[in-house]
């Protein structure tokens, strides 16, 4: 699709006629908020322009519908669906969002650059705007052992591919800070390649986070306070607001969105599963809900399109303009987001909810890899009761991806540390899955309150290591050597029994089903978890958290507990 020809402009003029024209309806404007009763003339995929035309080759009637810029999400891990971008498209398209800065941040960290050239390839054929960011930090921290690392000169190459329009958040802020040399090797890519770099700074604040924005880092979406991102607005920072599956800012954050700061916000969901996708849907849902917490919805349809535009430097999406891709969304009221028509380059491909665009032919993905410790039993769950009155325990926080820190006093057997279901501490188990070295973090959790039994995930940011949390070490051992079994994926436990399973056989993060087979497994997973005694909606994002080591404050890898605000291992055992 060339950007400008002879065509295009003779459309714009007026001298020739429309490749499809909307007519009847109004417009959305994204730069001054206004709503104005106007055609839209499209040649050749682009917008040639806004006013009064002649009927054209093809005429969609918009009477009573607003044209409005399609969805962007600025910040996301397709990965997190659950899904392949050729599942997650067809979903996202039908909720009006028409293109992702997707970090592919999590099969890195399992398959490195392979990974990376097959979610790129995945999405290639399908008619969405796939923009990448390419991820900054694998592994995410020395804490971990992931499947793969990645440094500056891997990068380099993938600047080229088509789409890639940043360097992903860059979350080793300690590295930034300290002026580390392999991290400033890839800030120093990145600009000399002129590409944005995005953030992901919890808690960072002072001279540090001066530090680290004057390395040129523009955005975060880390803000969980309403003062953290005061801060980093201060400072110059874009603020992604967070509204995922798992972490959810939304509502803490749109406060400080005024008339003079809006233009410095973006909407993104970072991790967002599927049945939320198909019930509550994408950026739409952001967008309404931010509306019913009281933002102008003209506001909140350019956060959730122009800004996220202007942020990567993609000049051509987010507005109803002359000479931007005609990628939009057609709705009866902005309050409500819910598209009716979604366009393509001028060409429909939803319709009422509805995928209706071509389904390319998928690529072969590569496969999970699953290698736990050849004599593993329920022996290598045992914790020796240390010397200490008390023992440090996470505390699992069910809507945000930060912990807590507990010292509690342990449950005691035989010489050995015990879950303890009645107080709601239950055994955590960290188990490396990709280079077979047999490593085991063990420790305890807080905050998931099962009764018996055990959950366990191949899912576990950043390195996606197998995490197991149960009432005991034999159920522990039966959910990790199931998932084994199936190349990875979730699954729930008790008496040794596998209750629900939910097969993730691509990199152990995604499954190749359709989207409908996909949710009605992790419906019967979740309806499994709650048979064991878990009050939670869905345990399992959560889980994926616990092992995250650049997210305060206190998690468990397989290297052992670590403490994220001194970036460093500590025993279980405290005063």
């Amino acid at each position: 699709m060339n950007r400008i020809t002879p065509h295009l402009l003779a459309v714009a003029r007026g001298d020739a006629p429309a490749d499809l024209l909307i007519s009847g309806g109004s417009v959305f404007n994204v730069f001054t908020g206004e709503i104005q009763h106007a055609q839209v003339a499209i040649a050749e995929g682009r917008i040639a322009g806004i006013g009064d035309y002649a009927p054209g080759a093809e005429t969609i009637d918009a009477r009573g519908l607003i044209v409005c810029p399609g969805l962007l999400d600025a910040h996301m891990h397709v990965e997190s669906t659950m899904m392949p971008p050729s599942g997650f498209i067809p979903l996202a398209l039908a909720r009006g969002t028409v293109g992702a800065v997707f970090d592919p941040h999590e099969i890195a960290n399992v398959l490195g650059v392979p990974g990376i050239r097959y979610l790129m390839d995945d999405a290639a054929a399908w008619p969405f705007c796939a923009m990448w960011a390419l991820s900054s930090c694998v592994p995410s921290s020395p804490l971990e052992t992931a499947g793969a690392a990645i440094e500056a000169a891997d990068l380099d190459p993938l600047f080229d591919a088509s789409g890639v329009v940043a360097l992903a958040e860059m979350m080793n802020y300690p590295g930034v800070v300290a002026g580390d040399p392999g991290v400033l090797a890839k800030l120093n890519l990145a600009h000399a390649r002129g590409r944005t770099i995005d953030g992901h700074a919890p808690g960072l604040s002072g001279g540090a986070l001066n530090a680290y924005i004057a390395a040129g880092i523009t955005s975060d979406h880390e803000c969980i306070s309403l003062e953290e991102a005061r801060e980093k607005l201060r400072l110059g920072m874009t603020i992604f607001i967070r509204e995922g599956s798992a972490a959810c800012n939304l509502e803490a954050l749109l406060p400080l969105v005024t008339a003079e700061t809006k233009h410095h916000f973006c909407f993104c969901t970072d991790d967002r599963h599927p049945a939320d996708l198909a019930t509550e849907g994408h950026i739409d849902h952001i967008i309404r809900k931010a509306i019913r917490l009281g933002l102008p919805p003209a506001w909140a349809l350019a956060m959730g399109s122009l800004h996220t535009a202007r942020h990567y430097g993609v000049r051509d999406l987010g507005a109803v303009a002359p000479g931007n891709r005609a990628c939009l969304i057609l709705i009866e009221a902005a309050s409500g987001c819910a598209p009716r028509l979604v366009l393509h380059d001028g060409r429909i491909v939803a319709r009422d909810g509805e995928y209706t665009g071509p389904t390319p032919v998928p690529i072969s993905p590569p496969s999970g890899v699953v290698r736990l410790p050849p004599a593993m039993d329920a022996g290598s769950f045992r914790i020796p009761a240390p010397d200490a009155p008390f023992i440090r325990v996470i505390e699992m926080r069910p809507d945000q991806i930060v912990t807590g820190e507990l010292r509690l006093p342990p449950r005691i057997e035989n010489g050995a540390c015990l879950a303890d279901p009645g107080r709601d501490i239950l055994k955590l188990a960290v188990i490396e899955r990709h280079r077979g070295t047999g490593r085991i973090g063990l420790g305890f959790v807080r905050g998931f309150g099962f009764t018996r039994g055990a959950i366990a995930s191949t899912v576990g940011h950043d390195s996606h290591n197998l995490a197991v949390v149960g009432t005991n070490d034999e159920d522990m051992s039966a959910a990790a050597k199931a998932l084994a079994a199936a190349g990875g994926g979730l699954c729930v436990v008790a008496e040794s029994n596998v209750l629900a399973l939910l097969r993730l056989p691509i990199a152990g993060l995604m499954s190749g089903s359709s989207a409908g087979e996909l949710i009605a497994d992790q419906r019967t997973l979740l309806d499994a978890a709650a048979a064991i005694g878990c009050p939670h909606s869905d345990p399992f994002m959560p889980l994926s958290f616990l092992v995250l080591p650049v997210i305060p404050t206190l998690k468990l890898t397989d290297l052992g507990l670590i403490d994220v605000r001194s970036f460093s291992v500590v025993g279980l055992g405290a005063q």
